[in-house]
C-alpha cells in the first residue's frame, strides 16, 4: 500500500557499511522501521543523513507492507525545516534523549494521531524558543496522557505520589515518592512550555528527571533508562 504521510524521526541504525534502519512515528500508521539503501554513499549522502536526525519532522512517501519487515521509503523531504534544534547544544543534546525516551516508549504499531499532534507541536515550540529548560520533564510528563499513564489528579492535594498506581495518596507505600518529591512534582504539574523556565534550580529538575524516567519504568514493560540521560545531565549542571 502506497502511503503520504508526516512522520518524526524515532532512531536511525547504521546498517553494515552504508544503509540505515530508521523508525519513524507517523501520522497516518503509528511506529514504522524502513531501509534506507545506500545512505551513506551517494554523493548526497549528507542530505540524506540530515533527513534522519532525532525528532526531524519529514513529510514521506512510502510503500507499507504491513508485514511485520522493514518498509521502503518512496519519496522523502523535511515537513518543518528546523532553525536551532539540531545546531543549537542544548537543545540537540535534550532532542536527543527525548528520542531515546520515545524509542523505549512508543511501542505500539497503531495510528495515534493526537500523540503525533502534540510533539509535532512542541518540537515546533521548542525550535522558536531559548527559554527552555523544563522543556523535557513537561514533554515527558504530557507524553504519558497519550500512551495512558498520565497522574490521576482528583486527590492532589493529598501528601504521597504513588508510582506504581499513578495516584495521590495518604499513606507513602513503597512505590510511593517522597513528601518534598510530590511536591515538585505537583508544581511540575502545573507547568506549561511558556512558564517561567527559572520555577526549578538544577538539582530539582535532575531529580524530576529521574522521576520521570522511574514513572515510565513502572507503567511501560521492558522500558530501558535512556544512555543519553548522563549527557543531559551533564548540559544542564
Amino acid at each position: 500500500m502506497q502511503v503520504k504521510t508526516k512522520a518524526i524521526v524515532i532512531s536511525a541504525l547504521k546498517f553494515q557499511e552504508k544503509s540505515l534502519i530508521v523508525k519513524c512515528f507517523t501520522l497516518s500508521n503509528g511506529l514504522k522501521s524502513y531501509f534506507v539503501r545506500d545512505a551513506f554513499s551517494s554523493r548526497k549522502a549528507s542530505q540524506k543523513i540530515a533527513y534522519f536526525q532525532p525528532l526531524t519532522i519529514l513529510e514521506i512517501e512510502a510503500v507499507h507492507k504491513n508485514k511485520g519487515t522493514l518498509e521502503n521509503f518512496k519519496e522523502i523531504k523535511i515537513a518543518t525545516p528546523f532553525q536551532s534544534i539540531h545546531t543549537d547544544l542544548v537543545k540537540s543534546t535534550m532532542v536527543m534523549f527525548l528520542s531515546e525516551m520515545l524509542h523505549h516508549s512508543i511501542q505500539e504499531e497503531e495510528k495515534n494521531e493526537s500523540l503525533f499532534v502534540f510533539l509535532e507541536t512542541a518540537l515546533t515550540w521548542l525550535d522558536h524558543h531559548d527559554e527552555i529548560s523544563n522543556f523535557h520533564l513537561i514533554l515527558l510528563l504530557e507524553t504519558t496522557k497519550y500512551l495512558g499513564f498520565y497522574p490521576d489528579v482528583t486527590e492532589l492535594d493529598l501528601p504521597y505520589f504513588d508510582m506504581n498506581d499513578g495516584v495521590f495518596t495518604l499513606f507513602q507505600s513503597g512505590s510511593a515518592l517522597a513528601e518534598h518529591e510530590t511536591n515538585l512534582f505537583k508544581k511540575l504539574l502545573d507547568l506549561k512550555f511558556d512558564n517561567d523556565q527559572k520555577v526549578f534550580h538544577v538539582v530539582e529538575r535532575q531529580l524530576l528527571l529521574k522521576i520521570l524516567i522511574d514513572y515510565y519504568s513502572f507503567h511501560l514493560d521492558g522500558f530501558k533508562k535512556p544512555k543519553s540521560v548522563e549527557v543531559l545531565k551533564e548540559i544542564f549542571s
